[in-house]
């Protein structure tokens, strides 16, 4: 019990310093935020109500499309316009430590210098929409730091990882010429979450074409961005070509979303996905420790033997993860 209440006064300590600016409280309480620690989701909810003023960024596209050098060139270009920045970068899980393969240590290394950008790299431990649970909380945790803009990065996984719309007020969906069917590089499952589209590498022969199919394909049907049509920038990132004009459209579409009422709307949306998600990775943990139980291994091998089926396991799991809230 003591050690529970001063684990929960800590945590309470590193919230109220991580509100006054203080850049390790923010680091530490992302730890406790991915690792799960209750007292992490406690000062989670007693921070969520100094969210909401950040303009939450999504990057994705297919490998190789040049995301962390644009993500790179973009927070350059809103520190020139005195804007503060936070970046989360999520990597591939490294399957030995469980880690982000890839660090903000190698990546991203002229921001560092800058005070007013954070810059961090989480995993997506194994998660299929390119985002884990925690990257949502880390998101808000640098909302409540104050940072006007955050940009969030995304593996680059193809057409699985559109749970970043869930994460994002504006999606950028980020392209490059020649990597075989382009359209179809970037199309299903992405292309319709796009709020803003990016020819990237727009100095390479294939550009035109690229753009030329993006346009052709956004006349085809309905929007299901509602009313806004999705801008189509080109952008040289290695040369910071375009990036200006890029923010411009970034922000041009934070006014259409406010002015228009889909700031809100998104948001509530935003919400029951955030619940949703929440439910299910509490679930999800108590499960693993329920499972781990000698009683239920010999269910799951009645089920193996099928001496047992695994619906009735499932409902009586279910009942047990409940009762144990």
């Amino acid at each position: 019990m003591t050690t529970s209440l001063s684990r929960d006064a800590a945590a309470s300590d590193l919230a109220a310093r991580l509100l006054e600016g203080d850049r390790l409280a923010l680091s530490r309480l992302m730890s406790a935020v991915e690792t799960g620690r209750d007292d992490a989701r406690r000062q989670l909810r007693c921070l969520f109500h100094k969210t909401g003023r950040a303009h939450v960024v999504g990057v994705t596209g297919p490998p190789g499309s040049g995301k962390s050098t644009l993500t790179t060139r973009l927070a350059l270009e809103y520190r020139a316009r005195e804007k503060t920045v936070g970046i989360v970068a999520v990597d591939p899980t490294s399957p030995y430590s469980g880690g982000a393969i890839l660090g903000d240590r190698v990546r991203m290394m002229e921001l560092h210098s800058d005070p007013d950008v954070f810059v961090r790299s989480m995993a997506t431990r194994g998660v299929m929409g390119g985002l884990a649970r925690s990257t949502l909380d880390v998101v808000l945790l640098l909302d409540a730091f104050g940072k006007d803009v955050v940009l969030l990065e995304t593996v680059g996984v193809g057409q699985d990882e559109v749970e970043i719309a869930r994460a994002a007020d504006t999606i950028m969906v980020v392209g490059v010429p020649n990597l075989g069917d382009d359209i179809q590089a970037i199309k299903a499952g992405i292309l319709e979450i796009a709020d803003v589209l990016v020819v990237n590498k727009a100095d390479l022969l294939g550009a035109d074409r690229l753009v030329a199919d993006l346009r052709a394909m956004l006349q085809l049907g309905a929007s299901p961005r509602g009313s806004w049509s999705p801008p189509i920038v080109r952008t040289v990132a290695t040369e910071g070509v375009g990036v200006s004009e890029l923010v411009d459209r970034l922000g041009e579409h934070r006014t259409y979303l406010e002015s228009t009422g889909v700031w809100h709307a998104r948001r509530v949306e935003s919400a029951r996905r955030q619940v949703r998600a929440i439910v299910e990775d509490r679930v999800q943990r108590r499960f693993e420790r329920a499972a781990a139980n000698e009683v239920w291994q010999a269910r799951f091998e009645a089920i193996a033997s099928r001496d047992d089926d695994p619906y009735s396991v499932a409902d009586e799991v279910l009942k047990e993860v409940s009762s144990n809230g």
